[in-house]
């Protein structure tokens, strides 16, 4: 994810979808997609863990696939 920090940030900020985790309630995952990536067009996926004092990032990567579960928001 060199070079992909103004990326995280806008998808964290402006994401095209939000889905909580099948496995960990406290975990959201992130999409939106770009055109135009190191690996040709995909979405960010970003996933978050979300605690009582605390939210972090845990990984970040592109893929062309979205994960399932319970939809939080989603861009129309």
């Amino acid at each position: 994810m060199k070079g992909q920090v103004e990326r995280i940030g806008q998808t964290l900020v402006g994401p095209d979808k939000v889905v909580r985790s099948r496995t960990d309630p406290l975990v959201e995952l992130f999409y939106k997609f770009y055109q135009s990536t190191p690996v040709t067009e995909k979405y960010l996926y970003i996933v978050v863990k979300n605690l009582e004092s605390d939210h972090f990032i845990i990984t970040a990567y592109f893929t062309d696939s979205l994960k399932q579960g319970e939809v939080l928001w989603e861009r129309m």
